[in-house]
């Protein structure tokens, strides 16, 4: 219990740090977070202190020292209040992410779990089998898919697959024609999108999970339990699975949430080239237009997750691990 606690401490702590952090970060920056949209209307003439007074009340830049921005933007945090877009003017931040996450969560998201899966399982049984053709097979398989950029890899999945093929969509989440809405159309429409972006992620990732568990069960294979598990007659199965391959999943599974955690954030490469209206392309965007209060909602977004994520996994290391809780 006491170690669970200690990891609830230590989250509370990281996460007021990401928040305080995320508030500070704006406001060393050299001059007002509106100056991006005066300047833009600069070009026009100048602009008078009535005119700019008034910008900054639209945009709601904030006003009073420090300490009660502070209060108030721990306020806005809570009840996911990020200001009004720049860019997007006059668009809500919220209703901006709101929109995307949910295309990036269920392409980027479940395309991760997938490749984690499916790579974890493949490196088990390479490992198992060591030095067999299946092993050596998946070896450079893996060493081949690992070489793979993933926006070089998406721009020939998009060349091949939808210009010259025209098998797949090149661009977008779903059809023009198509109306969003809870049906089976609908939702097939976007998942025949989202065949191109989530090929090219499952694809440059599957090589890295193969190898990390293949290389750590491995090592596990080698250590005296294992040794004593199969001297004592137990079948393959049970060695492979409970002995060797649950303390080799340890290493791979910290990886995972790293990975999981970041997946808010989006392949921005990725949904960039194949225009996919994901959180990437909307933090893209936000960079490219100077948007600061939808860049800050977007980086606190992505640091909260990665801090969930690791909790998460340290939680579940004090259930598979017993070791670590004492």
């Amino acid at each position: 219990m006491r170690y669970f606690l200690g990891k609830i401490g230590l989250f509370l702590l990281t996460l007021w740090a990401a928040v305080t952090v995320n508030f500070i970060l704006p406001r060393m920056m050299p001059g007002s977070p509106a100056d991006a949209a005066i300047a833009k209307l600069a070009q026009n003439g100048p602009v008078t202190p009535a005119l700019r007074a008034s910008i900054e009340a639209q945009l709601g830049v904030p006003k009073g020292n420090l300490l009660s921005q502070y209060f108030q933007y721990l306020n806005n945090v809570i009840h996911l209040n990020f200001g009004v877009s720049y860019s997007n003017f006059p668009a809500n931040v919220s209703d901006l992410v709101g929109a995307a996450l949910p295309w990036t969560i269920t392409l980027v998201g479940v395309v991760t779990i997938l490749s984690f899966v499916i790579g974890t399982v493949l490196g088990a049984v390479m490992a198992w089998k060591r030095g067999s053709a299946v092993d050596a097979t998946g070896s450079v398989g893996s060493s081949f898919l690992s070489a793979f950029p993933p926006f070089w890899l998406a721009l020939m999945l998009l060349y091949f697959l939808g210009y010259v093929t025209g098998l797949f969509p090149t661009s977008g989440s779903y059809s023009a024609s198509a109306v969003p809405e809870f049906s089976a159309s609908f939702f097939g429409d976007a998942l025949y999108h989202a065949i191109l972006p989530g090929l090219t992620i499952l694809i440059t990732s599957l090589g890295g999970w193969i190898m990390g568990m293949r290389n750590t069960m491995i090592s596990t294979l080698g250590d005296d339990y294992v040794t004593f598990a199969e001297a004592n007659g137990l079948h393959q199965g049970t060695v492979m699975l409970k002995y060797a391959a649950r303390n080799a999943l340890l290493p791979n599974l910290t990886s995972f949430g790293l990975v999981l955690g970041g997946v808010v954030g989006g392949s921005l490469l990725v949904e960039q080239v194949f225009n996919y209206p994901g959180v990437g392309l909307l933090l893209f965007q936000a960079v490219t237009n100077q948007d600061y209060p939808l860049m800050q909602a977007l980086f606190l977004m992505i640091t909260v997750s990665v801090l969930i994520a690791n909790f998460i996994v340290d939680l579940l290391y004090g259930v598979l691990d017993p070791r670590t809780r004492r």
